[in-house]
Formats: C-alpha cells, sequence, structure tokens
C-alpha cells in the first residue's frame, strides 16, 4: 500500500469560536502593559524603583546582557 493511496478522515462540523473583541481589548491592554513593564525593568530600571536595593536590578542582570543593554 502506498504513503499515496491512504485517505485523512474527513472532518466534518468543526467550527472555530468567534471571540468578541470587546471580551479580547482588556486581555490584550493587561498583556502589553505587562509586557512594558518586563521591558523596562530589564532595560532601563538598573535600581531605581527598587524598595530593598538592587533586588530588581539583580534579577534581571543577565537578561539585561544578553539582550544587549548596558548597566555598568
Amino acid at each position: 500500500m502506498s504513503v499515496n493511496s491512504v485517505a485523512a478522515p474527513a472532518v466534518e462540523g468543526v467550527e472555530l469560536p468567534t471571540i468578541p473583541v470587546g471580551k479580547l481589548a482588556p486581555w490584550a491592554l493587561f498583556s502589553f502593559l505587562l509586557a512594558a513593564l518586563a521591558v523596562f525593568f530589564v532595560s532601563a530600571d538598573g535600581g531605581a524603583l527598587s524598595l530593598g536595593g538592587l533586588a530588581v536590578h539583580e534579577w534581571v542582570h543577565d537578561g539585561r546582557h544578553l539582550l544587549g543593554f548596558p548597566c555598568h
């Protein structure tokens, strides 16, 4: 039996759900703000907003160098 002669099973009645923009927009905004906050802490913070010293700076230090942001 050759590979070309094998038929794929037919799929009937499959519908993709539609997501209203009104329900998607808050999650998209939340995701964007969370990503922007992460980029800020990795790229520009440098410990200025850390309440306990340089804790945030140390947490993102290697990621900062990996992405090419200077911090020293």
